[in-house]
């Protein structure tokens, strides 16, 4: 049976109760993807936000429509955190009970590329969507800001909780900025809000432009003899590595809580660069020395150098901890690739381009 809550003060009273709603930004990206199945097992009707483009990018949530007439559905709507006008229309029409906001221009090396648009993107987008909050339903709706890692920049680890933020790209300054809104408007506004600020997190989910799947997408072709070499960047640099469908269960959980807090949401265990290399080229038998090759590129304007975080806080307060560690998701993530290789290896063997490989591997 589904869970219910009361409505909301200011809703229309169309029933006295009615299944738990979630409203999740980037709902299509892969953070998007998995706590969206999180949230549909759970009994909630879940509604997404997604950019108008010309081709649809729904890939990672396709498998998730059901048909309207069965229990918990996912519904879709048109909107962008750069419009605060389709933000609050979205807000409005919903009446969520929960809002997990997880938008943002999430590549750093990118963000040094493109400023000013990441930090309307992830700083300017957080405050579109708490205003929306604050003006629809501001002690109805609970909202989770997708903090980040990449917050703490310089500060040597182990992160946690009181760590002090020094951050090194326009992404991390987007973020803090994001961090202390929320931050504010808890304590402004009494919003139930709260800030996750999570370690890297990765899956077979993770777009291909991303460090780990670039490398396990690499190391799968090159064993499938599609491509030869690796090119990247920094290589010493250290990641706390962790599942994403594990993270998105601690989103959850801080909405959950009797009060509003931040968390820090980590494995614990830090990895150099090297070191994925090396395990996932290692899972199809090869010695990644002899396919790697530096491409300065990649390496950003102020680098990152340490990050692991501390999740004792997630632990103790919400009975969080990861389920997959570094070996697992390795693992996951090549074995995935290794399909995605295969499949692609066949089609080229009998004359036909996958299109999508094509494009992505220019």
């Amino acid at each position: 049976m589904n869970p219910t809550v009361p409505i909301a003060p200011g809703t229309p009273p169309s029933s006295r109760s009615r299944p738990r709603t979630a409203l999740v930004t980037g709902i299509t990206g892969q953070d998007g993807s998995y706590l969206a199945e999180f949230l549909l097992g759970k009994g909630y009707d879940v509604h997404g936000v997604v950019r108008r483009a010309s081709a649809f990018n729904t890939q990672r949530i396709d498998h998730l429509y059901r048909d309207l007439h069965e229990g918990p559905r996912l519904h879709l709507h048109f909107g962008d955190v750069l419009d605060s006008c389709s933000i609050r229309a979205i807000v409005d029409k919903v009446h969520p009970d929960e809002v997990y906001h997880l938008a943002a221009q999430s590549h750093v090396r990118v963000s040094f590329d493109l400023p000013a648009y990441t930090a309307d993107a992830v700083g300017i987008g957080t405050l579109r969507v708490l205003e929306a909050i604050r003006d629809v339903d501001p002690k109805g709706i609970r909202f989770y800001q997708a903090g980040s890692s990449e917050m703490f920049g310089a500060a040597p680890p182990p992160q946690d909780e009181r760590t002090a933020f020094h951050p090194r790209s326009p992404y991390a300054c987007g973020k803090v900025f994001a961090h202390h809104l929320t931050v504010n408007y808890r304590d402004a506004y009494g919003l139930y809000a709260v800030n996750g600020i999570l370690f890297n997190h990765e899956s077979p989910r993770r777009g291909e432009t991303f460090l780990t799947r670039k490398v396990t997408r690499a190391a799968t072709r090159i064993a499938e003899g599609l491509q030869d070499e690796l090119y990247l960047g920094n290589l010493t640099a250290r990641r706390d590595w962790g599942f994403a469908g594990d993270y998105v269960e601690a989103m959850w959980r801080m909405l959950q809580a009797p009060e509003p807090d931040d968390y820090v949401v980590a494995t614990g265990a830090s990895h150099t660069v090297e070191a994925f290399v090396a395990a996932a080229f290692g899972s199809v038998g090869l010695d990644w020395r002899r396919h790697l090759r530096f491409d300065a590129r990649y390496l950003r304007p102020t680098e990152v150098d340490a990050l692991c975080g501390d999740p004792t806080k997630a632990r103790a307060r919400l009975g969080w901890s990861p389920r997959v560690g570094f070996d697992e998701l390795v693992a996951m993530m090549v074995a995935s690739d290794r399909r995605l290789a295969a499949k692609e290896r066949l089609l080229r063997d009998a004359g036909h381009a996958d299109p999508v490989a094509t494009e992505a591997h220019r």
